[in-house]
């Protein structure tokens, strides 16, 4: 079976979207913000498939079957994997790729992550050199304590052509991989190229991955020189669309919230204030993938954009992005201060943190920003409110949240709640078949088998087969804890054959670097090992991750496993009754010797 760059599926992915992708085949319903509907893969009379648009995904509670939109497509058109591929290709309008997996893209990958994270150092270390003092000026000028330069590495780029470049070549690194991994640029005059040092007399702020590599950085001028900042560009191990500062703290946060700010400056100040969940966009606005990605992360975002116009059109554009997914949202509206970094700087955390506990909702918010500048004593003034106003809530989907909304409305302004939600109707029925017009073709269904649960596979304990799955889902969100499985447990302390496979699948895409969405495991786990490993993910995304749960994990089947070979080394003097009876207890007793 051909394997597929991550870059190729990714786009596949977002391409095809798999709400639309399988509504062409289901008729579904949301649920806050996820959808349901009949599952297709076996007979049900209530829906219990689910769609995952945060994600790309679905988990039928009924059969087992999970996966993405390419597993999708692969059971219900009763294709295999690489024509399911072709199928979605065709459907995107993408070119199917002729050539399989490069195995030497791993490699790059990983010399990439090492080279940034010597680079990285380097940049630290210069910081603490007489060449790095007017970097530490700064951040010091910042309010930054030792502690948190140390913890977020952040360092400083000599004012130099060829600093890093000769560093990072003494250290084995060529100019084309360091071109490659955007820590060089190059010129080419008179059939000769030269290469120098893409990040040059700039303060340097690391962006690591949740599985802490170094994938980018992010460099800021200390003068008034254009282009204020130098982000780095798409490479192997990075994506700018995908580029998030701080979630690899963020992610641990006892917080259930991301408070998603602009910069990573203000990202970095709230971290020093106590606030260890805020994150930022790196070098681009908001983005679907990014917003995919928060919400595996975060219960709920909390939008704190600079209070200018730019950031509170950019806040718009967010709530947009993150309400087209289903995500819960609030806005903090800043008062004293253009962004939270100032907010924190003139009157400390206690203040930023009413600021969050009186964030509003995104339709508090937008009926605020719809009223400004409209003078709401007069009829036009109130007409034109109105208008907007029912044009925000056509989009509100719990009918006793638009009820209360439609009520004050009424209240407020005086005007018939009747004609008001005759109105919001005129409008959703617009939208409605607008987007009927748009939507994607319908298809014809196809009944699967689905093969029935996972049950537990014989001879495993139930005790053995939960530490097996638990251990996949904390190393799924958790893949800086690898190495911490890797030192007690090899594929052998997996006894239940799925969570063998899907092991050995996910650490290797881990060690490799690459993506960890379920679209990559399509081509490498059957059916029921990718809808088993849906389902426990999805089941278990919610809960709180810990070394010391993970270590109990590992405890368990370490005991389980020398169990196991203690009955081993009996069964070589037992018979084959007393041998069954050891994995069957009860049998022993039903039949006395």
């Amino acid at each position: 079976m051909p394997r597929f760059s991550d870059e190729f599926l990714q786009e596949l992915r977002m391409r095809c979207d798999i709400e639309q992708i399988v509504s062409g085949y289901v008729p579904l319903r949301r649920r806050g913000k996820n959808l349901v509907g009949l599952c297709p893969f076996h007979n049900e009379k209530t829906p219990s498939f689910t769609l995952y648009p945060d994600n790309q995904s679905y988990y039928c509670f009924g059969c087992g079957a999970g996966g993405d939109v390419v597993n999708f497509i692969r059971r219900i058109e009763n294709l295999d994997y690489t024509e399911a591929v072709r199928f979605l290709c065709d459907r995107a309008g993408m070119v199917m790729p002729t050539d399989g997996y490069d195995a030497s893209m791993a490699d790059k990958r990983r010399r990439i992550y090492e080279m940034n994270r010597e680079a990285a150092r380097f940049f630290h270390d210069t910081l603490f050199s007489p060449a790095g003092e007017a970097g530490l000026c700064y951040y010091q000028s910042r309010g930054y304590q030792k502690k948190t330069i140390t913890k977020f590495g952040l360092g400083y780029a000599p004012n130099s052509w060829n600093a890093l470049r000769d560093h990072l070549r003494q250290k084995g690194y060529s100019y084309e991989e360091q071109f490659e991994a955007n820590l060089l640029q190059r010129s080419t005059k008179n059939d000769r190229t030269n290469y120098y040092d893409n990040f040059r007399g700039r303060v340097i702020v690391p962006i690591i991955d949740v599985r802490g590599n170094v994938v980018a950085f992010g460099g800021r001028v200390l003068d008034d020189s254009k282009p204020k900042y130098v982000n780095t560009a798409d490479t192997p191990v990075y994506k700018k669309s995908l580029g998030v500062f701080g979630l690899n703290f963020a992610k641990n946060s006892k917080e259930k919230t991301l408070i998603l700010v602009e910069g990573y400056m203000d990202a970095i100040s709230l971290h020093q204030a106590g606030f260890d969940n805020a994150i930022a966009c790196l070098g681009t606005s908001l983005t679907n993938e990014m917003a995919h990605l928060l919400m595996r992360y975060g219960e709920e975002i909390l939008l704190c954009y600079d209070a200018d116009e730019a950031g509170q059109k950019a806040t718009q554009r967010a709530i947009g992005i993150f309400n087209s997914i289903g995500a819960k949202i609030r806005v903090i509206r800043l008062t004293g201060g253009k962004d939270p970094d100032e907010v924190l700087q003139k009157y400390g955390p206690e203040r930023f943190r009413s600021l969050i506990d009186g964030a509003e909702n995104e339709i508090e918010f937008k009926l605020l920003k719809a009223r400004e500048g409209l003078a709401l004593d007069s009829d036009d003034g109130k007409l034109k409110y109105l208008n907007l106003a029912a044009e925000i809530l056509s989009e509100v989907n719990n009918s006793i949240a638009a009820d209360i909304y439609t009520s004050r409305l009424s209240e407020e302004l005086g005007v018939d709640k009747q004609a008001i939600e005759a109105r919001i109707r005129v409008i959703r029925q617009r939208k409605f078949n607008q987007s009927k017009n748009r939507a994607f073709g319908q298809g014809g269904q196809t009944h699967l088998s689905s093969g029935g649960k996972n049950t537990l596979s014989s001879g495993v304990s139930v005790r053995a087969l939960k530490a097996q799955k638990r251990i996949l889902s904390l190393l799924y969100f958790n893949p800086d804890f690898l190495p911490a499985v890797r030192d007690k447990l090899g594929e052998e302390s997996f006894t239940d054959p799925m969570c063998k496979r899907v092991f050995a699948v996910l650490c290797a895409r881990i060690e490799e670097g690459g993506s960890l969405d379920f679209s990559v495991f399509s081509g490498e786990l059957t059916n029921e090992e990718l809808g088993m490993f849906v389902g426990l993910c999805k089941a278990d995304e919610r809960l709180p991750a810990s070394k010391a749960e993970l270590n109990d994990c590992i405890a368990t089947l370490q005991s389980e496993q020398a169990k196991q070979q203690r009955r081993t080394v009996q069964a070589g003097a037992l018979g084959d009754a007393e041998f069954a009876a050891l994995f069957h207890p009860d049998q022993k007793k039903n039949n006395p010797s």
